[in-house]
C-alpha cells in the first residue's frame, strides 16, 4: 500500500513559538498515524531567532525550504529583545512580512468560532457570543504594510513651533487586481457556507483606496447573486463586533483593517490563544496562530497551544488536502474543551485546578483524543 507523504516547513520562531510548535507536532503526528499518511517536519529559522543566528529575519535557506514544502507551519515571531527604532536594524516581523510576500500569499483566513464550552470565557455576555461562527478574509500583501515609506529627519516645519523635525510617510497603496482576487475568494468561501453572506469593510467615506475597494467589491458581488452582500465602514464594524458579533458570516477587508479587526474578534472567542489563520495565494500556503510570541510567558509551559493546533487543522484542510483529518483535529479540540480541560488563559474561577493544563499537556491531551 502506498502511503501519502508530505513535507512541512516548520518555523518555531520566538517566545512561546517552540513550545506551541512542539504541542502541535504531537497532534499532527497523532492524526497522521490515524489517517495513514506521513509528515516530514523540517525545522528552520525565522524572526528574532534568525536575526541572532544569521543577521536577517528571513534567511535564504528558510525561504528555499518553504518554497519546496507542501505547507509552512509557523508559530510566532518577535519580542522586546529585538525592538528598535533604528530603521536600518532588522526586526523579527520583517521575516513574517517577507515570507508572505515572497510566497505570494495575498489571502489570509481567520476563522472565529466560539466553542460552546468557552461561551463564558469571552469578555462579552454569553447571549452575544453563543453561536458566533465567522470567517475574516484579510488582504495580506498590499496596503500600508507594503506601501512606499519615507522619512526625513530634518524636514522644515515638521518640529514643534514650526522648527525643523522628523517627518514620516507610509503610503496606503492598492491596485484593482489586488483587491479583486481577495474579494473574489471571500465570495467563493461564502457561497459554500450556510448563511452565504459577505460584509466588505472599508473607509470609503474618507480614503481613496477604500473607494476603489468598494467599487471592486460591488462589481464582484454582482457575479454572486446567491450571496447576500453589504458594505460597512471599519469604525462601525469595530463597534458591531462587540455589540452584535453573531451578525457576521464572512468579512472581507484590507490588510491593516483586517489585522486590527481579527485581533478584536479573537476576544469574542475568549482568547487570542484560540484563533488560527491560513495564508493562501500563489505559492506554498502558510498556517499560523493569530497571536504573538508572548515573551513574558515563554519557557514557563503555560501558553495556550490550541490556536497552533487549530492552525494544523487549517493546514490539513487547505494545504495538505486532508479534510477528514482536519475535521478530526477540530473535533478533538472541541472534545478537550467539552471535557473541561483548560489552559490558564481560558480558565476561570470555576475551573478545577486539576483541569488546568500546561502547554505540553494540552497538546498531549488533544493528541490522545485522536488516538
Amino acid at each position: 500500500m502506498t502511503v501519502t507523504a508530505y513535507t512541512v516547513c516548520c518555523l518555531p520562531g520566538d517566545g512561546i513559538g517552540p513550545e506551541i510548535m512542539a504541542a502541535s507536532r504531537a497532534v499532527l503526528d497523532a492524526v497522521a498515524e490515524r489517517f495513514g499518511f506521513t509528515v516530514d517536519c523540517e525545522g528552520h529559522l525565522i524572526g528574532g531567532a534568525a536575526i541572532d543566528a544569521c543577521g536577517c529575519a528571513l534567511p535564504d535557506a528558510t525561504l528555499e525550504a518553504a518554497r519546496a514544502a507542501d505547507s509552512v507551519l509557523l508559530a510566532s515571531v518577535g519580542g522586546p529583545r529585538w525592538d528598535t527604532t533604528d530603521p536600518a536594524a532588522p526586526r523579527p516581523e520583517q521575516g513574517l512580512l517577507a515570507i508572505r510576500k515572497a510566497l505570494g500569499l495575498y489571502c489570509n483566513l481567520r476563522p472565529v468560532h466560539v466553542f460552546d464550552a468557552l461561551v463564558d470565557a469571552s469578555s462579552l455576555k454569553p447571549e452575544l457570543v453563543r453561536g458566533v461562527d465567522m470567517l475574516i478574509v484579510r488582504e495580506l500583501t498590499g496596503g500600508l504594510y507594503f506601501g512606499a515609506r519615507e522619512r526625513i529627519d530634518d524636514a522644515p516645519g515638521a518640529g514643534a513651533n514650526g522648527e525643523p523635525g522628523v517627518w514620516c510617510s507610509d503610503a496606503l497603496e492598492y491596485g484593482e487586481g489586488e483587491i479583486e482576487r481577495v474579494v473574489r475568494y471571500a465570495f467563493e468561501a461564502a457561497a459554500g457556507r450556510p448563511r452565504a453572506t459577505v460584509c466588505s469593510v472599508d473607509k470609503a467615506n474618507v480614503l481613496g483606496t477604500s473607494k476603489l475597494w468598494r467599487d471592486v467589491a460591488h462589481r464582484v458581488a454582482a457575479e454572486y447573486p446567491q450571496v447576500a452582500f453589504s458594505d460597512m465602514l471599519v469604525d462601525n464594524c469595530a463597534m458591531q463586533l462587540v455589540a452584535r458579533p453573531a451578525q457576521f458570516d464572512v468579512v472581507v477587508t484590507e490588510n491593516t483593517f483586517g489585522d486590527i479587526l481579527s485581533d478584536e474578534a479573537s476576544m469574542v472567542a475568549g482568547s487570542l490563544g484560540m484563533l488560527a489563520s491560513a495564508s493562501l495565494g500563489d505559492g506554498t500556503p502558510l498556517f499560523e496562530p493569530s497571536h504573538g510570541s508572548a515573551p513574558d510567558i515563554a519557557g514557563k509551559d503555560v501558553a495556550n497551544p490550541l490556536a497552533q493546533i487549530l492552525s494544523v487543522a487549517l493546514m490539513l484542510r487547505h494545504g495538505l488536502g486532508q479534510p477528514a483529518a482536519a475535521d478530526a483535529v477540530e473535533a478533538a479540540v472541541e472534545r478537550a474543551l467539552d471535557d473541561g480541560w483548560r489552559t490558564a488563559d481560558i480558565a476561570d474561577d470555576a475551573t478545577p485546578a486539576d483541569r488546568v493544563l500546561g502547554c505540553a499537556a494540552m497538546g498531549e491531551r488533544v493528541a490522545a483524543y485522536l488516538a
